[in-house]
C-alpha cells in the first residue's frame, strides 16, 4: 500500500529547476469536471477552452480533456500531452485558488507545443490568471 500511494504523489518531471506538478494538484474526478465545466467561466481559443472555477484549495488544481471530436484515441493523447507538457512552465505563474479544466479541439494534436503554450498563455492571460509578478 505504501508503494502504491509513493506512486501516486510522484511528480511528473524529476528535473531540478522544471515545474513539478503533482497528480494531487490534478482534477481527476468526473464530479470535479462536471462542476468546473456548468459553474465555471469559460474562455475559448482554437485550439483550446479553458473553464476556470474559483476554489478553496490553496494551490491550483488542472484537468485535462479531449472529447470524442478529436478523431481516434491516439490523437487524443497526443492532444492532452501537449496539454500538460505547454502548462508544465505555465504552473508557477498561475494565481493560485482556481480549478482550470482544458478541453482540446479538433485542430490540436496537429500543433506544435510552442502553438499550444501560445494558446494557454493567451486563455491564461485573457481569464487574468497569470500572476504580475512574476518575471515571464
Amino acid at each position: 500500500m505504501a508503494a502504491l500511494r509513493y506512486r501516486r504523489d510522484r511528480t511528473l518531471s524529476q528535473e531540478e529547476g522544471e515545474a513539478q506538478v503533482k497528480r494531487r494538484f490534478r482534477l481527476t474526478r468526473s464530479n470535479d469536471f462536471k462542476r468546473v465545466r456548468c459553474s465555471g467561466k469559460s474562455y475559448a481559443h482554437p485550439l483550446v477552452v479553458l473553464f476556470v472555477l474559483a476554489s478553496e484549495a490553496p494551490g491550483v488544481r488542472v484537468g485535462v480533456a479531449a472529447g470524442r471530436t478529436i478523431e481516434n484515441a491516439v490523437r487524443r493523447n497526443r492532444a492532452k500531452r501537449l496539454i500538460r507538457a505547454a502548462m508544465q512552465n505555465l504552473y508557477p505563474k498561475i494565481v493560485p485558488g482556481f480549478d482550470l479544466v482544458l478541453i482540446a479541439r479538433q485542430p490540436l494534436p496537429s500543433a506544435t507545443l510552442t502553438q499550444t503554450q501560445e494558446a494557454l498563455f493567451t486563455l491564461l492571460n485573457r481569464a487574468g490568471l497569470l500572476s504580475p509578478t512574476h518575471d515571464g
